[in-house]
């Protein structure tokens, strides 16, 4: 995109004149980022976002998801007397006072504001960091955790374990590349799983664990922090929704407390470390313990297992499926994804008893 377009569209959201630049920011795995920098260095910068449509489908629904959780953030933030500009995402409305700008050729344009002199980090390397990132997610849902409005499902099937079983057992019986008879170990990890993941699963569509409002990407890089290292709060709110809670700590326990990578080739270095459980959990108890039910608590633990196991089936579902989902960097990168993410799962239960009792330490 010429330097020329990418300011006539960043001037929907400021006006074009008082714009310096507009640069790129990140490689953008999922959206296209930029940075609005304004003539005038007293004023704040912007970031400015080109949304994923094919990933996305209901962009102006995800909007204004986004745009409803944080109002309602800003609310609590003030009750608190705390910083509303700082403590949560802010959009900037288009010049008509719309949450989006749809250009010529359909695609989707966002703006929000630059949060000054914050900070994140890009992977957890120490079990401070770990708290840190607990403390993020905790104090997101616990400022949500009696929103009162409904958020649009933008991602249907989005951790449902019914749903992900029924999609593994149409690509199974399809078998559309013929690898399923090279496989059929890694098939057994999945349906030796099947009933245990399933009475989980149960227990969220009864209500026993219930649905709130959760962040469901909750990696590191999603949570700004200030200059003394205290939380701020989390970014990147494309995939808000209604779910349990357990998601998000989950999807932390999978990526915070791996000491391997999500695709490492060398299973002998992946493995839990129950120092970074420990502290991913007292810093999401800190500020989660307050509202988290006793389902809830007894089902904290599990949740890693349940999104590792998750990502196992899917990655192995589109290994089978022929790699129709996930960007692959080299033929075998699925099935290397597979193998990595079942050793953290195998570990997660040899250690399970372990990180039970951590988990009662915080209760």
């Amino acid at each position: 995109m010429n330097d020329k377009k990418l300011l006539s569209i960043a001037g929907k959201f400021v006006a074009e004149s008082e714009i310096k630049e507009v640069s790129i920011l990140g490689e953008g795995f999922i959206n296209d980022t930029f940075v609005i920098y304004p003539k005038d260095p007293n004023r704040p910068r912007y970031l400015l976002q080109r949304k994923n449509k094919n990933i996305f489908t209901n962009i102006p629904a995800m909007m204004e998801n986004i745009n409803k959780v944080t109002t309602y953030l800003k609310k609590k933030i003030r009750e608190n007397n705390g910083d509303p500009e700082r403590e949560s995402l802010t959009l900037i409305p288009t010049a008509e006072g719309e949450l989006y700008y749809l250009d010529k050729n359909d695609d989707y344009w966002a703006a929000c504001l630059f949060i000054k002199d914050s900070i994140s980090y890009t992977k957890i390397d120490s079990p401070l960091i770990a708290r840190s990132g607990g403390k993020g997610i905790g104090k997101f849902q616990k400022l949500l955790a009696d929103f009162p409005g409904k958020l649009t499902n933008i991602l249907p099937g989005f951790h449902d374990m019914k749903f992900r079983f029924k999609q593994w057992d149409e690509v199974l019986v399809e078998d559309r590349v013929n690898r399923k008879k090279d496989v059929k170990e890694e098939i057994g990890w999945v349906e030796n799983r099947r009933e245990e993941m399933l009475e989980f699963w149960n227990l969220i569509e009864k209500g026993t664990i219930p649905k709130r409002v959760t962040h469901n990407d909750t990696k590191i890089t999603n949570i700004l922090f200030d200059k003394k290292g205290e939380v701020l709060c989390m970014i990147d709110l494309d995939t808000v929704l209604g779910g349990p809670v357990l998601n998000d700590f989950g999807d932390a326990v999978r990526t915070y407390v791996n000491t391997g990578e999500e695709d490492e080739h060398d299973l002998s270095k992946v493995s839990v470390s129950l120092d970074y459980y420990r502290e991913l959990t007292r810093g999401y108890a800190e500020e989660a313990g307050a509202f988290l039910t006793e389902p809830e608590w007894d089902n904290l633990a599990f949740a890693g297992r349940f999104i590792t196991f998750e990502q196992v089936l899917r990655f192995l579902m589109d290994y089978i499926d022929g790699d129709r989902y996930y960007r692959i960097k080299y033929p075998e990168h699925n099935i290397i994804r597979t193998h990595a993410q079942y050793k953290l799962l195998q570990s997660m239960e040899e250690h399970f008893d372990e990180m039970q009792k951590i988990t009662g330490q915080f209760r």
